[in-house]
């Protein structure tokens, strides 16, 4: 009997510390409001949405950085596509914008932007994803380059309504995932650390 009561103590306490944790990394998705402003040598927008493209796109006519690169790309999009889709026209932007096809997850556009940044050699980044998105991209980021000066650039996006997030099922999901998705990315060194050494 005791040990069944530890061991309901136990996942009781683990429950918690997982509700604990979700509500911690919901409080601290980006809100709306101000960003930092200064310009960057680069910018690098992460595909999953026209909001995250037309963002990166703005910001460069901005001269907020004179080079972009656009990671995660389908093999069978071209620029012209996706200026298309970003309501964009051609123009001046089309010469310092550059595709990345190699990526298929985050930690993929990490390392894309990441050979990107050594071609280039470029020393600040300018990194645009969607605000639940951003505290893991940010930490994939910084592993692939711990020397760079990386500046976030949260976009909004309409259907995600992060201020009651528990009253939208579609909201509640797509946080739950990025929350398991953040926590299998925050221990993955120490799991591969723990393979590697029997």
């Amino acid at each position: 009997m005791a040990s069944l009561l530890r061991l309901g103590a136990v996942v009781a306490a683990l429950g918690l510390l997982y509700l604990g944790g979700l509500v911690w990394f919901a409080a601290t998705i980006p809100r709306e409001g101000p960003v930092d402003a200064r310009a960057t040598d680069a910018i690098v927008v992460l595909t999953g949405g026209q909001l995250r493209l037309r963002e990166g796109l703005r910001l460069m006519a901005e001269g907020k950085a004179k080079k972009l690169l656009v990671s995660g790309v389908n093999r069978n999009v071209e620029l012209q596509d996706l200026l298309r889709v970003a309501r964009q026209g051609p123009g001046a932007l089309e010469c310092c914008v550059e595709l990345g096809y190699d990526a298929d997850s985050t930690q993929g556009n990490a390392r894309e932007a990441a050979a990107f940044v050594a071609r280039e050699k470029i020393a600040s980044l300018r990194l645009v994803t969607a605000n639940y998105h951003l505290r893991r991209a940010t930490l994939e980021f910084r592993r692939a380059m711990p020397d760079i000066d990386l500046v976030a650039q949260p976009v909004y996006p309409e259907n995600f309504h992060i201020d009651e997030w528990w009253r939208w099922p579609g909201t509640y999901a797509l946080l739950q995932a990025e929350y398991h998705k953040y926590l299998g990315a925050l221990l993955r060194p120490y799991l591969a650390f723990a393979d590697a050494n029997p």
